[in-house]
């Protein structure tokens, strides 16, 4: 954001017209440990955003904070509230704001040399990680063993093993007891899979916050740096941290102790995927003397909502007691209806969608959510038997559809010739090249001097006759094609491959 010319006058926040007693309370809560129990509804993205253009008010320089949160869209939505409020009277662009992932990947291109890595080492998104891991697997020659787990598998163990702060032999005796006879070589190949990104300098997600830790833990003096740095320390959903985020926050905080915790412990349903319910249960323990502040005013459900929802949380064992209540008028009462299966299930959802459409409901105006997609199956059959039209909100982010990660990874090896995953990538799309052949021509590959170009490269007797006789045309295809965005000329890789694709 433009930085405030000097001697403008100041805007200041309203904080009496914007905020209830209870959210004016959080955001002019002073420096130290504070949690903020934030009911559903009860606007803490609100109470956020606002305690953030608060501390910029009383002159905390934006580069001094740090804002965590959990999915990229709320990020966006948070530091856009925050340049909203504070744009008048700071300069947030030097604000370090966004997912843990993100915070982990900037201050990991500043520092990740103390750990051995290049400070341009490449991020892994989930399928690249995959590849590799499948590598890792061709690379053991194991044998056929119907138990042992597919790479996507491999990768989800050593993923929870990272995020639980547990070894994988901890993960397989607590969650995956089945695969115990096959641990020897999950060991070996979780081994290998890390040896590999780190002699490659790549991180896949799961890295970005171990290393994090890993250089805040071995390295005093950079720790000291960075908890100097950041005065002030924000972090949404809370409830949903694991064991590694809520051990990074700790490390980040330092002594000061001046960290903002926002969460519902009502809310807390992701242990699958790691999070810690006791992240934000026990915090008044690992932080003694916080502050604790109820958001309680629920502006998006009905009374009637909120009496059923009171009544369920109120069964909690372990929760910060708190009951909410509705700032909206009445509306019609919650019905739970109990079905023999999940056709009868689908099938009560089809005739009330047909009887509000009756009533005069436009379609558009319905929604159905189920907790799994796979769920929605015998949904989609009786909506279609009925004739109801519907939208499957569902689908997987631009960067990594499938189509698009082959066109970037013709890019990346036109680019950089000993990027192995690219160039894995694109020999496996090719027609007759199997996991072996790729194999095969990879560990050729290193063998020819870097003076050669890659037209030169490809065409060369010994690599031609590493490719099956079947893929011979598809690889001459591919020849023909890579000899073209690595050749020179004004124009960039990217141009040129935009050509070829027109």
């Amino acid at each position: 954001s433009p930085a405030v010319p000097a001697g403008a006058p100041a805007r200041r926040l309203d904080l009496d017209g914007a905020l209830n007693d209870e959210q004016r309370a959080a955001v002019e809560a002073g420096e130290g440990p504070v949690l903020v129990i934030a009911g559903a509804g009860s606007g803490k993205t609100r109470t956020l955003t606002y305690r953030v253009a608060r501390m910029l008010e009383r002159g905390v320089p934006p580069s001094s904070l740090l804002l965590l949160t959990f999915t990229n869209k709320a990020a966006r939505e948070m530091l856009r509230r925050v340049e909203e409020l504070a744009g008048g009277f700071a300069d947030v662009g030097s604000l370090l704001g966004g997912t843990f992932h993100h915070a982990a990947h900037v201050l990991l291109r500043q520092h990740a040399g103390a750990l051995g890595f290049s400070t341009g080492f490449t991020v892994l998104d989930r399928e690249d990680a995959r590849d590799l891991m499948a590598t890792c697997l061709a690379e053991r020659k194991l044998r056929s063993d119907k138990r042992f787990p597919r790479p996507d598998a491999l990768l989800d163990l050593v993923s929870l093993a990272t995020n639980l702060q547990q070894p994988v032999s901890q993960v397989l005796v607590d969650r995956r007891r089945e695969l115990l006879p096959v641990a020897p070589e999950i060991f070996a190949t979780a081994r290998r899979f890390q040896q590999r990104k780190a002699q490659l300098h790549l991180m896949d997600y799961d890295d970005l916050l171990a290393h994090l830790k890993r250089l805040l833990e071995d390295h005093p003096s950079i720790r000291a740096e960075l908890t100097g740095r950041f005065q002030g320390v924000l972090v949404d959903e809370y409830q949903d941290t694991n064991r590694l985020q809520g051990d990074l926050v700790d490390l980040l905080v330092g002594e000061r102790r001046n960290l903002t915790v926002v969460g519902d412990d009502c809310q807390s349903i992701y242990s699958f995927r790691g999070a810690e319910f006791t992240n934000i249960i026990d915090f008044p323990q690992r932080y003694p003397g916080c502050g604790i502040y109820p958001l309680t005013r629920n502006y998006r459900s009905t009374p009637q909502v909120l009496r059923l929802a009171n009544a369920v949380i109120a069964r909690n064992t372990r929760q910060f007691p708190k009951a909410l209540v509705s700032d909206g008028p009445p509306g019609a009462v919650p019905q739970v209806v109990p079905t023999r299966d999940v056709k009868a299930q689908a099938a009560f959802v089809a005739e009330r969608v047909l009887e509000l459409r009756a009533r005069g409901h436009r379609l558009e105006s319905m929604a159905v959510l189920y907790r799994a997609h796979l769920h929605s199956l015998e949904l989609q059959l009786e909506l279609a038997r009925h004739g109801l039209p519907f939208r499957v909100r569902s689908g997987v982010r631009f960067f990594e559809q499938p189509h698009v990660k082959d066109a970037l990874a013709h890019l990346r090896w036109a680019h950089h010739r000993m990027d192995e995953l690219a160039f894995k990538r694109l020999a496996r799309k090719l027609p007759g090249v199997g996991a072996a052949s790729t194999e095969h021509l990879w560990t050729a590959w290193p063998r020819w001097p870097r003076s050669l170009s890659l037209a030169d490269a490809l065409a060369h007797p010994d690599v031609q006759a590493l490719v099956p006789r079947k893929a011979q045309a598809g690889f001459q295809r591919f020849q023909a094609l890579m000899t073209t965005l690595s050749s020179g000329g004004p124009r960039s890789p990217g141009a040129r491959l935009a050509d070829v694709l027109a």
